[in-house]
């Protein structure tokens, strides 16, 4: 990744911007990983606010709150981080002025995950940028067809969209490797007990590119081919023609590596697809229902794993969005 900042010993000063219902996880690995630095450093090399567009309390739905100041009309910072909010259709403020705001001054931008999708939202730009994996399929549905590759991180003209989440802190540690040194970096990874520090190239899981290792490379190869046919869902007996194994010999492997057996995983994951989309889209329940290969039955299919059909998902979703709620729906 082309960086903008350059390795040097001057102090760092990082804003970090959070929404009403922000993730914690993100604004943690962000903090903790910077105050390690400076504990690995012996000095403070890096500081950080917090700010928000209004400033004040700013709660996340973990229920745990950050004191905020007013994003500064000039930032002074060298890098800023924007941790948006857990809803996708939550309003806030536009990022243009803000991204603008902070670039103008040479800052770094980093937009994590919700902040990132809004970004590309506003922007109408596919292929330049990365997001969250789960927001990916809020997009495709929505907007437009973009890549399947979905990178942990990528850089365009001093906008780095991220993916968030756990690879926040592989964000974090690529930074210090390039601000401070890679001994430094090396030295707070073993702080946080970061075993491998992937590559911000590096392609997430289950972004259609990759698979979460289960163990098992046929179990594997099996999920790769489900998550490419979630519209068109296929027979278990094509699977396992492709993978050239029998049905039998398929379903012991996912018993041994996932307890469960292949029908039910896939039925699993293409109903996980249909509540992200019933959660944050306004596509129709039916049109839902079909994009995710249930072409009868959705309302009873849904309600057997979620305990509540989809209409009624997106009724308390939308309740407690009025409330300014940020509980997330079962």
């Amino acid at each position: 990744m082309n960086m903008s900042l350059r390795t040097s010993h001057k102090h760092r000063h990082v804003d970090i911007i959070v929404a009403d219902g922000f993730v914690l996880s993100e604004l943690a690995s962000i903090a903790d990983t910077l105050r390690i630095a400076n504990r690995v450093i012996a000095r403070q090399f890096f500081s950080w606010t917090f700010h928000s567009s209004r400033g004040g309390v700013i709660m996340s739905p973990s229920g745990i709150s950050v004191e905020t100041d007013p994003v500064p009309e000039r930032p002074a910072a060298d890098i800023v981080f924007m941790i948006g909010n857990v809803d996708p259709e939550y309003g806030g403020v536009s990022l243009g002025p803000i991204v603008s705001r902070y670039r103008y001054a040479g800052a770094l931008v980093h937009l994590l995950a919700e902040s990132a999708t809004r970004y590309i939202r506003e922007r109408g730009e596919r292929d330049a940028h990365t997001t969250h994996w789960e927001n990916l399929q809020v997009i495709r549905e929505t907007m437009f067809d973009c890549g399947s590759d979905l990178a942990l991180a990528r850089e365009e003209r001093g906008v780095v969209t991220c993916a968030g989440m756990g690879a926040t802190v592989d964000v974090m540690l690529d930074l210090i490797g390039r601000l401070a040194s890679p001994s430094v970096k090396a030295n707070v990874a073993d702080i946080l007990l970061h075993e491998h520090v992937r590559d911000l190239s590096t392609l997430q899981p289950f972004s259609g590119a990759r698979v979460t290792d289960t163990g098992d490379e046929i179990v594997n190869r099996s999920i790769r081919i489900m998550q490419t046919h979630i519209e068109d869902p296929l027979r278990i007996s094509d699977i396992v023609a492709e993978l050239g194994i029998s049905s039998r010999r398929l379903e012991r492997r996912f018993v041994n590596a996932l307890n469960t057996t292949p029908h039910n995983y896939y039925r699993r994951i293409r109903l996980m697809t249909a509540k992200n989309l019933v959660l944050n889209t306004n596509m129709s329940l039916c049109e839902i229902g079909m994009t995710c290969g249930f072409h009868s039955g959705f309302a009873a299919v849904f309600k057997g794993l979620f305990g509540v059909t989809p209409a009624m998902m997106r009724r308390r979703s939308h309740q407690l969005r009025s409330s300014r709620g940020f509980h997330e729906i079962a």
